[in-house]
């Protein structure tokens, strides 16, 4: 069994209505055994600015964020397909400054971040295997599909424009395809993020936002021994906001390249390091980001 067989779960927060953008999860649709179940820990640094339209009130924001996770995911049979459900867990402290209003502020805040889960199963292309059986797999095509849920649990002021919480629901539908030519494997995803309203956006406004659709593209090499590495690119389109029924300029036209790099320690330890940066941001965050995930594994003898 490959090393590193869960997705990277690197976005490990939000920061305002404009988040959400620029998530890269290699190796999201592949096949794993069935009755493994993986605990995550890591941690992650971004740094960089928030952009905005000139409408904003806020203006050269330069935030830093050192976030930590504790994810656990288990796969599944569903029906004879490959399946997983996984639940994460992100914690952060946040600290910058910007200018609001031509005054320069400053924010420092620490908290949970809105907690999510996940349903995802391949349903062409990756049986559900027992670890035995996996032994003889080779992968061709797969085609999948998730769905994952974001609930607002985490940290939030209404009275603050930069939280770490968004106070409202979103739900991601999702379709992807994995293709293996040998150690070569290309996954191309789509999905769209939709959203609950916030009642309760800076001072007791409503904030209601379009759908974000949001495309990713990754090439993997398996080498020898479990070790792997993806070159990634993501695109974020739409998310258009309404405050009160005044719709706003914030249309988003996002994209961010990384690379992620899966090392195993033995059989059931390995660890993930990862980086990604921005290479055109209209609105949201323009962030570089860098981290490091440990993942245990443990279930079927192993």
């Amino acid at each position: 069994m490959r090393s590193g067989t869960v997705p990277a779960l690197i976005a490990l927060f939000f920061l305002t209505a404009q988040a959400h953008a620029g998530e890269i999860e290699p190796r999201s649709y592949i096949n794993t055994p069935v009755g493994i179940n993986f605990l995550l820990a890591g941690f992650s640094y971004s740094d960089g600015g928030l952009s905005t339209v000139s409408s904003s009130p806020i203006k050269d924001a330069n935030l830093k964020i050192h976030s930590g996770i504790l994810a656990y995911a288990r796969t599944l049979d569903v029906l004879g397909k490959s399946g997983k459900l996984d639940v994460i867990l992100p914690y952060s402290d946040l600290s910058g400054s910007a200018m609001v209003a031509g005054q320069s502020v400053e924010r420092h805040v620490s908290g949970m971040n809105d907690p999510r889960c996940r349903f995802s199963v391949n349903f062409y292309g990756a049986p559900a295997l027992t670890l035995p059986e996996f032994a003889n797999y080779q992968q061709d095509l797969i085609i999948g599909a998730s769905v994952q849920v974001s609930a607002p649990l985490g940290q939030y002021d209404n009275d603050k424009l930069v939280n770490l919480g968004n106070n409202r629901w979103f739900v991601k539908p999702d379709i992807g395809i994995s293709k293996a030519w040998g150690a070569l494997v290309m996954e191309l995803s789509t999905g769209v993020f939709f959203f609950s309203n916030n009642t309760d956006y800076f001072g007791g406004h409503t904030l209601e936002q379009d759908p974000v659709s949001s495309t990713q593209l990754h090439i993997t090499y398996n080498f020898s021994r479990g070790i792997w590495i993806a070159v990634s690119g993501t695109y974020d389109y739409g998310g258009r906001t309404t405050v009160d029924g005044v719709r706003s300029d914030d249309l988003q036209d996002n994209s961010r390249v990384g690379i992620t790099l899966a090392l195993p320690v033995n059989r059931n330890n390995s660890v993930k390091l990862f980086a990604s940066n921005g290479v055109h941001t209209s609105i949201g965050t323009d962030f570089f980001m860098a981290g490091i995930i440990w993942q245990f594994r443990w279930g079927q003898d192993l």
